[in-house]
């Protein structure tokens, strides 16, 4: 008698699909509560006005699940902490280009950085209020993303610290240097918004409308300046920005499927951050056309790409939705040839209160900037700049003292002009219970007047410092001789002659060539003559 021994033997157990595993390690794990009511539970995802009826309906296109995560993202840090350890035992702060560079890894460093921690926060608190497990799962990956960006662009950033001022307080600035507040309330209005709202102006608006203006600059910068631990950390970063954006994309399109009443939340949304989102860029744009000291493309060139071009075809295939331009979009496209000069002449005036140098440009720089900007530059910005230069070489370096008034809304100084007349200031005002507000634009009044009572109460700089809440608790505003400026800077923890005032005059600019041998900056034909 013979047996089967095969029938013996337990088969072996059929492995998973990517989409079963990805569903039992997402949607399996939400459960139904058994004694309070869902409402109860998740209070905010319908407050905003959002209808939803199929919450399976929201897709991951990347069908990621936490272990899987977790192996990728130790595999890129591994590589990631190889590549900067590398970078500071050869000593790579010094192969970049000069030390004005490093001014852009202090404008990174306070302004963008804690805007990833404060996207850690907010995708935490979105996840929360959704009752949906899918967008539970997505909002904790992009919050893991997003503290992890933060951490490798303090440990990257941070060996620079060791060399070159103005990097050694981050946190403390971003809360308290004027300038600074314009990053930081763009998250503090995304953050106290809904979170159908809150991930519309993240995931969408900047990460896939807008991030690309953000990271390739910076990135492609820091490449053709010889740094390559900024670079090492971009692209570390560059496959989580992939799938924010794709997640991005998929919620806006989630919202607008699920009901036709979404169509016009949806589009005042795309509206209003579409508008603060390139109000932020300003930095950025004075970055690119301005603070490199070698230049990958112009500010205008960047816009046309990443927004002209990549951007509208984004919008004409959501018109299938209902969807349409973001409102001002024309105006943010006449404003191109403008934006970066406008910035930088502003922070050049008000660079002794600020945590980075600024410089007049060479006059190779501002050939450059001609070629570019052959419309505008040499009308209106040289005459400006060359005037500035004269100055400075008498030893007459011109330094505003007074304090600018803010727009209300994107708390940026009036600074820009007029669409259609750039000799003319912007100036937008309205009233509201008897008190008079200011705006630079048509965008940024129109997101007053839509959301009055969270606008009235922006904490501005520049207020806030006439009020004397600028001060730190030994200051005496009564004691003869009272430095009000000092006394801010202080507060700000700068230190006065090192981390700010004129690149040709810091301390960063001589021990880069006392360091190197090389010049920390162009030499100007006119400085040549003079020496011989």
């Amino acid at each position: 008698m013979t047996t089967n021994k095969s029938s013996n033997i337990a088969k072996a157990p059929r492995k998973l699909s990517l989409k079963e595993n990805y569903a039992l390690m997402t949607r399996d794990l939400g459960w139904q509560p058994s004694y309070q009511s869902v409402d109860k539970i998740f209070p905010h995802d319908h407050f905003e006005g959002i209808k939803i009826h199929n919450w399976e309906g929201w897709e991951d296109p990347f069908r990621l699940t936490m272990d899987a995560y977790w192996k990728y993202q130790g595999e890129k840090e591994r590589k990631l902490y190889a590549i900067i350890d590398a970078f500071q035992q050869n000593n790579g702060q010094f192969n970049v280009t000069d030390a004005r560079y490093i001014n852009t890894l202090k404008l990174f460093l306070t302004g963008v950085s804690p805007l990833e921690y404060a996207a850690h926060r907010g995708f935490a608190i979105a996840g929360r209020a959704f009752r949906g497990v899918g967008p539970r799962v997505a909002c904790q990956m992009q919050a893991i993303d997003e503290l992890r960006h933060v951490q490798t662009q303090i440990h990257t950033i941070s060996h620079y610290n060791k060399f070159f001022n103005g990097l050694h307080d981050f946190k403390h600035m971003h809360d308290r240097v004027w300038y600074l507040s314009v990053p930081k309330s763009y998250f503090d209005d995304a953050m106290s918004a809904g979170p159908f709202e809150f991930i519309t102006a993240i995931s969408f608006s900047f990460e896939y409308v807008l991030t690309n203006l953000l990271f390739m600059p910076f990135m492609s910068g820091a490449a053709f300046n010889g740094d390559m631990a900024t670079v090492t950390f971009g692209f570390s970063a560059q496959s989580d920005e992939s799938r924010h954006m794709t997640l991005g994309l998929e919620v806006v399109k989630f919202i607008l499927e699920q009901d036709p009443d979404n169509v016009p939340i949806v589009q005042k949304w795309l509206d209003k951050w579409f508008w603060r989102g390139y109000r932020l860029l300003t930095l950025v744009a004075m970055m690119m056309d301005y603070m490199l000291p070698k230049r990958v493309m112009s500010w205008a060139e960047a816009w046309e790409i990443y927004f002209e071009q990549n951007g509208g075809s984004l919008f004409r295939d959501l018109e299938r939705y209902g969807i349409r331009m973001p409102k001002y979009h024309e105006v943010a496209t006449k404003e191109k040839n403008r934006l970066s000069h406008e910035a930088w002449a502003t922070f050049y005036n008000y660079t002794a209160a600020t945590d980075f140098h600024t410089w007049v440009p060479s006059s190779q720089e501002m050939n450059w900037l001609s070629e570019k900007y052959p419309e505008t530059f040499d009308r209106y910005y040289r005459p400006r700049f060359e005037f500035w230069r004269e100055r400075q070489q008498q030893g007459k370096r011109f330094y505003n003292p007074t304090l600018p008034m803010l727009c209300q809304t994107c708390q940026i100084p009036m600074i820009f002009t007029e669409p259609d007349d750039p000799t003319k200031i912007c100036y937008r005002e309205t009233e509201y219970r008897g008190e008079k507000f200011h705006f630079c634009s048509d965008g940024c009044k129109d997101i007053f007047c839509d959301e009055p009572e969270k606008y009235v109460q922006a904490w501005l700089p520049v207020h806030q410092i006439y009020q004397g809440n600028c001060f730190l608790p030994d200051a005496d505003p009564t004691a003869p001789g009272f430095n009000p400026l000092a006394e801010v800077l202080r507060y700000y923890n700068l230190n006065v002659g090192h981390d700010n005032g004129d690149y040709a005059d810091s301390p960063d600019r001589r021990n880069w060539e006392q360091w190197t041998g090389r010049p920390g900056a162009p030499v100007e034909e006119e400085e040549v003559g003079k020496a011989a």
